[in-house]
């Protein structure tokens, strides 16, 4: 009796002194949580309360709002409903880059998370993503399973469970080809190393996030998280999907999916990205390649009377041309620092001829034995 006794006080014992130093090893990094928010006062209030109820807030954790001259409610919102959490005002629009820069120059702290106004949280979602940075250095930077807000048994298109790129640039991830996301059974369930993870919900060292020369500025919005980790892989750190934590996703918050101003956006910024990070022997082969895509996918538009975003499409390639100069230097120092091409971790096929010509529509499909 004295025996089992004793054997159930040291369990007990043990659970204590695991806990106790489990907390101590989880927040002995400091985090902050920054919320870019530009007239996104609904999103403030709707999702802020989650977030504050489902993270573990401490010393070592803290939620920022950093605000993009917004011009709704927002500032009067954070000062009346949300008092306690601190708020960074930009004086301008600075983009989703520019205001990340910005915003996170101010911020100390041992881990960035980089979270959209319109994610919903879940409860003991960043503990995971903690817990895997510290136990491995070598990763620079990791994102939760993203799902639709509003099919929730689905993947979201801007993450899903992980981001790639084809051989021309164009993204895609576990659980999302294009435009086709699939339901969320499990599937993608193990912890991955991905090409990019995406800036819905992205958790990054901030001295590798500096050392990397954060986003980059000139982009705006769209495409910058992924040319960002492509810099981070190509100096040999590692990028990975966490799929224990969980977040639902609106999408497209700020800009919708059929704006031209989105369609311009993610043309000339892939070209950019592409221009940026692409080794030299495979430069002028694929920048090629890609004129050809980029014209018929304006072409496609015209054809289905959308005559703006095929406009956008050729201002965004006129507009590459005349950018290029500028990123010339960005090029030379991407090539100089990198340590790898990383050709083995984009697919080596284009995904819009599989998609359209093979009828390769989920992400197990496409690939087959590439990238695992």
């Amino acid at each position: 009796m004295v025996a089992q006794t004793l054997e159930v006080f040291t369990k007990l014992i043990c659970r204590v002194l695991f806990s106790i130093n489990f907390a101590h090893y989880l927040y002995s990094m400091t985090t902050a949580i920054v919320i870019l928010n530009w007239n996104g006062a609904n999103y403030l209030q709707q999702f802020l309360p989650v977030l504050i109820e489902n993270t573990t807030l401490s010393g070592a954790a803290e939620i920022i709002v950093a605000d993009n001259a917004s011009t709704d409610s927002s500032l009067l919102i954070l000062k009346e409903k949300f008092p306690t959490i601190r708020t960074i005002v930009l004086d301008k629009n600075y983009g989703f880059a520019g205001g990340y820069n910005k915003a996170l120059a101010q911020i100390e702290a041992d881990y960035f998370v980089l979270l959209n106004s319109d994610v919903e949280v879940t409860a003991g979602w960043l503990e995971p993503l903690i817990r895997y940075m510290d136990e491995h250095k070598e990763v620079a930077a990791c994102q939760p399973k993203i799902r639709s807000y509003y099919q929730r048994t689905y993947f979201e298109h801007a993450g899903a469970a992980g981001g790639y790129i084809d051989k021309f640039g164009f993204p895609f991830c576990r659980g999302r080809v294009l435009g086709i996301a699939e339901e969320d059974k499990g599937q993608y369930d193990r912890i991955a190393d991905v090409f990019w993870a995406t800036g819905a919900c992205f958790l990054i060292r901030s001295a590798m996030y500096w050392e990397a020369g954060g986003l980059d500025d000139e982009f705006f919005a769209h495409m910058e998280e992924i040319d960002l980790c492509w810099r981070l892989k190509s100096r040999g750190y590692r990028i990975v999907c966490i799929p224990e934590s969980i977040v639902f996703h609106i999408g497209g918050g700020t800009l919708n999916v059929e704006s031209p101003y989105k369609t311009y956006l993610n043309f000339r910024n892939n070209l950019l990205m592409l221009y940026k990070n692409l080794p030299d022997n495979l430069l002028k082969k694929i920048m090629f390649r890609r004129f050809m895509f980029d014209y018929t996918a304006a072409i496609q538009l015209l054809v289905t009377g959308k005559f703006r975003n095929a406009k956008s499409v050729f201002k965004a390639r006129s507009d590459f041309k005349k950018m290029k100069p500028e990123f010339e230097q960005k090029r030379k120092q991407n090539i100089l620092l990198s340590t790898t091409d990383n050709s083995t971790a984009i697919l080596q096929k284009s995904i819009v001829l599989a998609y359209y010509l093979k009828g390769k529509k989920t992400f197990d499909s496409l690939i087959g034995n590439e990238l695992l």
